[in-house]
C-alpha cells in the first residue's frame, strides 16, 4: 500500500482483481510458527467469543494487531465468504482440509 495509507482490506482488494490493492495485498499465514504467542492469544479469544456468544457452526473471527502486537477483534463474521480462493477456503487448506472437506464440515455442523 501507499505511504500512509491505511492496510484495510476494503472492496476493491476483494472484488476488482486488477486492482492495485487487490495485487499488493499479501495474505499471511505461520504465526503460529512465527510469533507464537501472538497465535496463542488469538486461538483464545477466538474460542473465548465463540462460548461468550454461544457460537454454532462455523465463524470467522477478524483482528487487526496494534503497534504494540496487541490483537483488536474486528468483527465476528458468522457468514464468511467461501469460494474456493477466499480467505477462509485457503485458510481451511493451510490447516489440511481440502476444499471439499472444509464444504463437507460446514454443511455437517449445520445438520447437527
Amino acid at each position: 500500500m501507499a505511504t500512509g495509507q491505511p492496510k484495510i482490506v476494503g472492496y476493491a482488494a476483494k472484488w476488482d482483481e486488477t486492482s492495485h490493492q487487490s495485487l499488493h495485498t499479501v495474505r499471511r499465514f505461520g504465526v503460529e510458527r512465527s510469533e507464537p504467542e501472538l497465535a496463542r492469544a488469538l486461538q483464545e479469544t477466538a474460542k473465548a467469543l465463540w462460548h461468550l456468544f454461544g457460537l454454532a457452526g462455523f465463524v470467522r473471527v477478524d483482528y487487526r494487531v496494534d503497534e504494540d502486537g496487541v490483537p483488536q477483534i474486528l468483527e465476528i463474521n458468522p457468514n464468511p465468504c467461501i469460494a474456493p480462493d477466499g480467505g477462509f477456503a485457503v485458510a481451511a487448506e493451510r490447516a489440511g482440509l481440502s476444499y471439499a472437506e472444509t464444504v463437507e464440515q460446514i454443511v455437517l455442523e449445520a445438520v447437527k
